[in-house]
């Protein structure tokens, strides 16, 4: 060490400073959905949700399997999953967006706005989400809800239970994200 002249050395600590950050990944984020209903409130949670986070281009993905909601009674999970967003023929949703003025090198907690593409039941709406992200240490963690009308998506209520099912759904979403290793 004692061979490297100062101005090498304080390159070398600015470039590695200087260094993007790695892409992180969430394997097991959680979804969760709400209802407000006159009869019975409606909600399920879904934990197998992969999310892929850039910080370096302050890009997102989010993918999940419809079918990874669970319900407190699974009569609901038959008529969600058969019914309203037909998992079989639509078995993911997906998400994928840019956080606006973003900045991934500074720690701590900061709100931002996310602009995407948000895909339910073979429709792709453009969606604004209000998120709070934080950066530990390069380890980085977002969480946030927004708002779902079920008509944007087209999916369709039975006249005899519609009184019975919310016209916007609450989303909260949280993924805790590890850096991503390629190999």
């Amino acid at each position: 060490m004692k061979n490297i002249s100062l101005p090498l050395f304080m390159l070398m600590v600015v470039s590695g400073l200087a260094q993007e950050p790695a892409p992180q990944i969430a394997r097991q984020g959680q979804v969760s959905f709400f209802s407000y209903t006159t009869v019975e409130n409606i909600e399920a949670i879904n934990n197998h949700v992969l999310s892929i986070l850039d910080p370096s281009d302050h890009k997102i993905a989010v993918s999940m399997l419809m079918r990874a909601f669970v319900f407190k009674k699974a009569l609901m999970q038959e008529h969600f999953n058969e019914s309203y967003v037909e998992s079989d023929s639509y078995p993911k949703a997906t998400f994928e967006g840019t956080i606006l003025d973003f900045d991934p090198y500074l720690e701590g907690v900061q709100t931002k706005m996310i602009e995407g593409q948000l895909t339910v039941h073979g429709i792709t709406k453009e969606t604004n989400i209000k998120a709070h992200i934080e950066n530990l240490k390069g380890n980085y963690s977002i969480h946030g809800d927004f708002q779902v009308a079920i008509k944007d998506f087209e999916i369709r209520v039975p006249p005899v239970v519609e009184k019975n099912i919310a016209k916007t759904i609450a989303i909260t979403f949280q993924f805790e994200y590890t850096p991503y290793k390629t190999q």
